[in-house]
């Protein structure tokens, strides 16, 4: 089985310079960076200080875990009170992964932890917008392998952007499922 950036330069460049009539290998769209994003602010709103400290490093650590670089906490930009959130509150947790790192974290999402989220039938095509990048949600992170499911006391849910180098929707569509993500149309 080709791993996903082999699949992009040996399949997918080929296919889409024949589709799009690009003249350079350097024109096809490419991966860019895969954004991963967890949010907590409805358990940091209740929680007081040390349990606040407990659960944001359960989620640091779980994502850092997940995707193999740190995980950094996300701030409230301002306070709104019908929330309970204050301006400045950790109320979520991101990594930002390029290179080497995105490609293997994306083959392990495509090929392990899809197929392991319950009640999968693809990824809807209208995940994808306008610019062709991809944003979609792992109900519960204890799909990824990393994570064991007895030791994690909270489950929470993920969202991944996947920013291609696509100029619009149709080249991004292409691509995607060209590396071999389950896109259904």
């Amino acid at each position: 089985m080709l791993k996903l950036k082999d699949k992009y330069q040996k399949e997918a460049i080929p296919q889409m310079m024949e589709k799009f009539g690009y003249k350079s290998t350097m024109a096809v769209p490419r991966l860019k960076k895969a954004v991963v994003n967890t949010g907590f602010g409805k358990e940091a709103v209740a929680k007081t200080g040390d349990e606040l400290k407990k659960l944001q490093a359960n989620a640091v650590d779980s994502l850092t875990m997940i995707c193999g670089q740190k995980a950094v906490l996300t701030h409230a930009k301002k306070a709104i009170s019908t929330f309970k959130l204050r301006q400045g509150l950790a109320i979520g947790a991101m990594v930002t992964m390029r290179g080497k790192r995105m490609y293997d974290f994306l083959e392990r999402v495509v090929n392990m932890v899809l197929p392991r989220s319950r009640d999968f039938r693809g990824i809807d095509s209208k995940s994808i917008d306008a610019r062709g990048n991809l944003t979609f949600a792992i109900k519960e992170h204890i799909a990824f392998p990393e994570i064991s499911q007895e030791k994690s006391r909270q489950i929470f849910s993920l969202e991944i952007t996947v920013v291609t180098g696509a100029k619009n929707k149709e080249e991004g569509l292409t691509l995607l499922k060209l590396i071999g993500f389950p896109i259904k149309v």
